[in-house]
Parts: C-alpha cells; structure tokens; sequence
C-alpha cells in the first residue's frame, strides 16, 4: 500500500456536489493499494500514521503526532498512486489492485485507524471526487507498507 500524507489546516472532500467528508486540523491520506496487498500492509499503515510525529510542540519542532494533538484524518482511496509513468504518456494502471480488494483493505486501514483512536471522514470509494486542503507546511510524506 502507498500512502500520500498531507498535514492540513482543513480540508474535505465533495461528491456530486455535495459534501461527504471534512475535517479541521489534522492528516488528509490518499490511499493506493496493489495487488500482493494484505491485512497486514493496512496494520502497518495504521500504527504509523496515527504516530508520525509531524505537528509542531511548543517549541514549534515538529515533535507531536496526530493521536498527541487529537486531530482527525481524511482518508482518500487514490488507485492513481499505483499509475506506471515510465512509458508513454497514458498512465497504465495495471499496478493497483482490483476494485474489489482494494475497497476492502481501504475499509479496514480507515477501521484500524478508528482502533487507534482517530477519526476518521472518508470519501466515497470508487466515485469522481473532488479533495480540497489547505497543507500546513507544507507538510507532504510519502509511506510505502513494503518499503519498510
């Protein structure tokens, strides 16, 4: 699983004009999975995020997690992650999982996330959808559960 996260001010995302999801201070997470994806690259994901130490104490270092801070998340699937740029203009796809399987580990990486204390807004998988933030930092990791 690849994972995009972004510390925002705020953010939310919109569905056929309406809005699905938001949250205030916390991570927005688009979420790609591929195909030798397991329960446990969501586990991995979903005790690291939370923790990431990437908000700002009182001295202003960035030493403070999402769970510190009591923040919340915004959980994106984002099966672009996983588009293959190396040949061609057309991105190719065939990396990122089957509909299907992926929507099932993004529903237990965002329920393993929730286990962990956070909130959790999401999107609407498999919809056109349209994910406005304001990135404080900007702040942007990129987390990879088989690079580890």
């Amino acid at each position: 699983m690849k994972a995009v996260v972004q510390r925002a001010v705020d953010a939310s995302v919109v569905v056929e004009n309406e809005s699905i999801g938001s949250i205030d201070c916390g991570l927005v997470v688009l979420l790609g999975v591929t195909h030798e994806d397991t329960e446990e690259d969501a586990r991995y994901l979903a005790k690291k995020i939370p923790y990431l130490r990437i908000f700002e104490d009182e001295d202003g270092k960035m030493n403070r997690s999402l769970v510190d801070i009591g923040g919340r998340m915004l959980s994106i699937s984002q099966f672009t992650l996983y588009g293959d740029c190396r040949k061609g203009r057309r991105p190719n796809f065939m990396q990122a999982a089957k509909p299907a399987e992926a929507e099932e580990l993004y529903i237990s990486f965002n329920d393993m996330v929730v286990y962990e204390g956070v909130e959790v807004e999401t999107g609407e998988f498999g919809a056109m959808m349209n994910v406005q933030l304001t990135n404080s930092g900007p702040v942007t990791l990129i987390i990879d559960s088989k690079e580890r």
